[in-house]
């Protein structure tokens, strides 16, 4: 006993030397403090962290929703839009073809109306410039009547010597067209 005084200052029953968890007297201490300890980890999680994680993937799920739900909103709006769009610019095409049309019959209206002055114009002119032939051509006439009237004389006087009236040379000539 000397011996085991002097190596450690104290008795103490000598323990076998090994692993600690493979020790086959610790087992069954080893297994409760395993079922406690899982047991508090199992609670800790089922109580802080499962509502957590829970209240994370509820989170993310209605924000997906949400987000898909603004997604389908903003694509209804688009058509909207789009639709909106389309009757418009068929209204304006629409429009756009009416005033064509308008235009094009107005300045049709306004040919035909310079049209018929022009023509009117062109016949009154014609008109005009006919009577001024005709007047000539009457002027034209009576001068060569009295031109045949005095070659008429003339040429009975230069043939036969005696002088005839104007009034004799004109029926001896005969109407002049």
């Amino acid at each position: 006993m000397a011996d085991a005084q002097t190596n450690t200052g104290t008795s103490a029953p000598a323990q076998p030397a090994g692993f600690p968890p493979f020790k086959t007297e610790t087992f069954a201490g080893q297994f409760v403090w395993l079922a406690i300890t899982f047991a508090f980890l199992f609670v800790i999680l089922w109580r802080l962290a499962g509502p957590r994680i829970g209240g994370t993937i509820a989170a993310r799920k209605g924000k997906i929703t949400g987000d898909l739900a603004q997604a389908d909103s903003h694509r209804k709006d688009a058509e909207d839009a789009q639709a909106t769009y389309e009757t418009a610019l068929a209204e304006a095409k629409r429009r756009a073809h009416v005033l064509a049309e308008e235009n094009r019959k107005r300045i049709h209206d306004e040919i035909d109306r310079a049209k018929s002055v022009a023509e009117f114009d062109a016949n009154r002119q014609m008109n005009e410039a006919e009577a001024r032939i005709q007047a000539t051509r009457q002027s034209a006439l009576a001068q060569v009547a009295a031109t045949a009237e005095e070659a008429a004389i003339a040429i009975v006087a230069h043939l036969t010597g005696e002088t005839i009236s104007p009034g004799e040379a004109r029926a001896a000539l005969g109407p002049v067209n």
